[in-house]
């Protein structure tokens, strides 16, 4: 079966279907970060930060897309997908305005914050064991059940044309922002795990600012792309780990890796160590409670993995807000 790869003519296409329900999430100018990073010559650092839409994440770009596109095929079906939270609010949020049904398979271990969210907008939710999955495959089993017994059509939560075009809306509102501005970019970070966000964010940077250096950024202990990149093909981490439970996917998509390896120049992986120090960075300089998997670009340059030589903007992808209050205060080792 042919592979369908997401181009920029997709994105621009599903710019009008995604700001038709959302508004662009704010791209915020970061005076600490410049600081911190020594930038001199009139360079900025911005943070595109996804927690201020209604479901707290990127995810919801590519889900209302996938939903827009996929209409007539759904019909009277439920939708059926699996997802550590994210995604699974953001389909969520898409089946409430197209009205469908949809049936969520997540991580018993999820963050509460993910599964009220999701609930919120009426989506079902099913569970599993995400520490034996890798024995079990237990995840795949319950969502070809459901799409099996209930006739539901499965979304993916990366690996699909439409979800990707959907997610480089965002990076499409960066270029345009920056753009109206006059302002050039010199390195655009941004978290890899399937490879949605980054397939579709990649796309709209290469295209708006072609010199920009694009970096992934993946925790250490789920580093599969940064392994696909040095192998020339995509490599499966069998049990990834890492408290970034957004960025636990075991491989990127079929879809998403011709555009990463086309556009994506370099990855990092950082430690989790390095991520709750940066969640804490973060929530001290900026009041921003991100989760684990939104911190980790920010961990990224403040522990110098990418040295942003050379002239021009910084921009920062913070991908998700949603995180448990607990495990956040332990996390940045805050006491009650």
């Amino acid at each position: 079966m042919s592979v369908r790869i997401a181009t920029m003519d997709d994105v621009r296409e599903a710019e009008g279907v995604v700001h038709k329900y959302v508004s662009p999430a704010p791209l915020i100018r970061s005076y600490r970060l410049e600081k911190e990073l020594g930038l001199r010559g009139g360079r900025r650092v911005w943070l595109k930060d996804y927690g201020w839409t209604p479901v707290g994440s990127f995810k919801l770009l590519g889900a209302l897309n996938w939903m827009s596109r996929n209409l007539e095929r759904i019909g009277s079906r439920p939708v059926a997908a699996h997802s550590s939270g994210n995604f699974a609010s953001g389909i969520s949020f898409a089946g409430q305005q197209f009205e469908k049904r949809v049936v969520i398979v997540m991580p018993e271990s999820a963050a509460r914050v993910k599964f009220e969210l999701t609930q919120s907008f009426g989506a079902e939710t099913r569970t599993y064991d995400i520490l034996t999955d890798h024995l079990t495959g237990e995840r795949d089993r319950l969502t070809r059940a459901i799409t099996e017994e209930e006739g539901a059509i499965q979304a993916s939560p990366y690996d699909d044309a439409d979800v990707i075009a959907g997610n480089g809306v965002g990076g499409l509102e960066i270029v345009n922002e920056l753009r109206g501005q006059g302002r050039d970019v010199s390195h655009f970070v941004c978290q890899v795990s399937g490879g949605g966000l980054m397939a579709g964010h990649a796309l709209a940077i290469a295209d708006g600012f072609p010199q920009a250096k694009i970096v992934g950024v993946e925790p250490q202990g789920a580093n599969d792309f940064s392994q696909s990149l040095e192998a020339g093909q995509r490599v499966r981490v069998e049990r990834p780990t890492s408290i970034c439970d957004g960025l636990l996917s075991y491989d990127v998509g079929e879809h998403n890796w011709p555009i990463l390896q086309q556009h994506v120049s370099q990855a990092v992986t950082v430690p989790d160590s390095d991520t709750q120090l940066a969640m804490k960075w973060l929530y001290e300089k900026h009041g921003v409670r991100s989760e684990p998997s939104g911190a980790i670009t920010t961990a990224a340059l403040l522990t110098g993995k990418v040295k942003p030589e050379g002239e021009g903007d910084v921009v920062i992808i913070l991908s998700g807000r949603n995180v448990d209050e607990e495990p956040f205060r332990n996390w940045i080792g805050a006491t009650s």
